[in-house]
């Protein structure tokens, strides 16, 4: 076996073996004996009957997605064989408009938590939210080592703080040509190119064979950082046999190549030129440190400052500087309180905000609602991304906004300021060429992509019975021989809202988006317990429902309306509070619809006196 499936180096301080919490630096270094995925002995030939490899069983591997199809965003794998198992990526997604007041989505982890002596750790792909933002959910209900990336690492570290978890999980540093055991099988990390650096993709070595998983991946051959992608290893693996593919489908649709990260620096250097004279801001991609390097540099070659605004945007920052993947001159990032003392005109703002979310540093001063910048005439503003699917009104209001206040706006469409991370269909086909995988199965998108990407791989001469377009929570089986779905985990997502996690579900939101489309009313009447008679009420409350200042007629009429169905109940069914509070509720409901033609939410309440 060749050294790129060697264990990751020693350590470079050796932690005490007794503290489980402490950060290492490397994955223990094994022989390259100990790293080789196991083989299974032939089976002895019988008498008479000569044998055939393909009739030789091996140890079935089972994958089982929890996440990342079907969908963007909240990527989660989990591979099994005999009594051990492994996650690869736990990420989140972020809510859709369907889900008012959620903070964020995660994967279930119900199948995990109830196997969670079987897990021997995790692997990260890379730091975006999408494949980490889950993490430390997960580390709450299970404590497991987790091997990443250093970069990738540093970013994990601050997720953990935030969630009062920093030493207390066990972080291991991988570097790319290195291998990590997981019991029976083995996890070899592979150097790719993503938009954020120290992205992996990975070589499963299994009792049935080598999976291939890609990670977020494009092939970049002039990479900011100089790290090319790890072809000549997917095509080694590919040359001794790949048992199955799993590759990013994000971009299937898209013809041709991924234009490299280069593309956008010499567009920056044009438009540096074309803001003289005014403040420049910048949005984009918190994670995307080559952008920001490349900001930096233009910075410094025309004699700008820079400011960063946006907490997720100064953490990685400050994360990428401390760990060496940002180069930045000593001066050139000031502190915002002394912005004020610069020239406008001398000034880089960078800035979170580029998919125009509600509460980003770049929306908020599209609405001058920002506490440090004002947006003037003298406001030269490059939004330097793309829109996610679904964001695209909320970019075109901050767009809208930004140009009334007179600012010049900048975005993809008009110039070069963006690329994407990930591989076009020119891309992907040279992955498939390259690993010439037996069983290929499409990951990461909405059904659309993972379809696109399977006819990628149809057109290119894989039998339409090897390509599996899985969804979440199947269970997909293979003895190296064949692969198919044999049945099913839970699985679906969590929502989380403030401390909640899983607290809010199908009904609350049904209930959450009632209230938001047609409001509320309340009816609030006493009863006397004593003697069953009506004391207090029918009063009632309306909100989000009409102006009720406006409406006093339609509030009367349904007060008397209130009055007449309680004085047609019986003794009985005043004591019946359920049943009282169903007559009211139908009684005021036709009668607001009949008026109104809306559909508010009537919550009775009864107080006993």
């Amino acid at each position: 076996m060749n050294e790129k499936e060697t264990n990751a180096k020693k350590p470079r301080r050796k932690a005490p073996a007794a503290n489980a919490g402490t950060r290492q630096r490397a994955v223990k270094k094994k022989t390259a004996a100990e790293n080789a995925a196991p083989e299974t002995p032939k089976a002895p030939a019988k008498r008479g009957r000569p044998a055939r490899s393909k009739e030789i069983k091996k140890t079935p591997v089972r994958i089982i997605p929890l996440g990342g199809l079907h969908e963007i965003g909240k990527n989660m794998t989990v591979f099994e064989c005999s009594n051990d198992m492994f996650i690869l990526d736990c990420g989140l997604a972020f809510p859709d408009a369907d889900m008012p007041g959620v903070d964020i989505v995660i994967p279930d982890f119900t199948y995990v938590e109830r196997n969670a002596e079987k897990v021997r750790g995790i692997v990260i792909t890379h730091g975006h939210e999408d494949h980490i933002g889950g993490l430390a959910y997960l580390l709450k209900k299970i404590n497991v080592s987790v091997y990443a990336t250093r970069l990738t690492i540093g970013l994990i570290e601050g997720k953990l703080k935030e969630q009062g978890l920093y030493g207390k999980v066990n972080l291991n540093i991988v570097e790319p040509k290195k291998t990590v055991k997981m019991g029976c099988m083995a996890v070899e990390f592979i150097k790719v190119n993503h938009s954020i650096p120290d992205s992996v993709g990975m070589a499963i070595h299994t009792p049935a064979g080598v999976i291939v998983h890609t990670g977020d991946f494009k092939v970049d051959y002039s990479p900011i950082d100089g790290k090319i992608i790890d072809l000549a290893r997917f095509g080694e693996l590919g040359s001794r046999g790949v048992l199955a593919l799993m590759a990013d489908s994000t971009n299937a649709e898209r013809p041709g190549y991924t234009h490299s990260e280069r593309t956008v620096g010499e567009s920056f250097d044009k438009l540096f030129q074309k803001g003289e004279g005014k403040r420049i801001i910048i949005a984009t991609f918190s994670s995307n440190i080559h952008r920001v390097q490349q900001i930096i540099n233009c910075a410094v070659r025309y004699g700008r400052k820079v400011a960063v605004f946006g907490r997720s945007m100064i953490n990685v920052i400050n994360t990428a500087i401390e760990l060496g993947y940002l180069d930045v001159p000593p001066g050139i990032i000031i502190d915002i309180e002394m912005m004020n003392r610069y020239e406008s005109e001398r000034i880089v703002l960078i800035t979170t905000g580029s998919q125009g979310e509600p509460m980003s540093a770049l929306t908020r001063m599209a609405m001058n609602d920002h506490k440090k910048v004002n947006i003037t005439p003298m406001d030269f503003i490059i939004i330097s991304a793309t829109p996610i699917p679904g964001n695209e009104k909320f970019v075109t209001r901050v767009v809208n906004e930004l140009m009334k206040s007179g600012a010049e706006v900048v975005y993809e469409a008009m110039y070069e300021v963006h690329v994407s991370g990930h591989a076009c269909q020119e891309e992907l086909k040279l992955m498939q060429s390259l690993t010439k995988p037996k069983f290929f199965i499409p990951v990461h998108g909405e059904y659309k992509h993972l379809k696109k990407h399977a006819d990628l791989a149809l057109q290119m001469g894989m039998p339409k019975e090897n390509v599996i377009i899985a969804e979440i929570g199947n269970v997909i089986e293979t003895d190296g021989n064949t692969m198919k779905v044999v049945s099913q985990v839970p699985a679906g997502r969590v929502l989380v809202d403030g401390l909640g996690v899983g607290d809010v579900g199908s009904i609350v939101l049904r209930d959450r988006k009632h209230l938001a489309q047609d409001g509320l009313i309340i009816i609030v009447i006493g009863i006397d317990r004593a003697t069953n008679e009506i004391v207090a009420g029918p009063d009632i409350i309306s909100r989000g429902f009409v102006y009720v200042r406006e409406s006093e007629e339609l509030m009367v009429e349904a007060r008397l309306l209130l009055t007449d169905t309680l004085s047609n109940c019986s003794a009985s069914e005043l004591r019946e509070w359920n049943s009282l509070k169903g007559k009211m509720r139908d009684a005021l409901s036709d009668y607001i619809y009949q008026k109104t033609k809306r559909s508010p939410m009537i919550l009775p309440i009864i107080m006993e006196t």
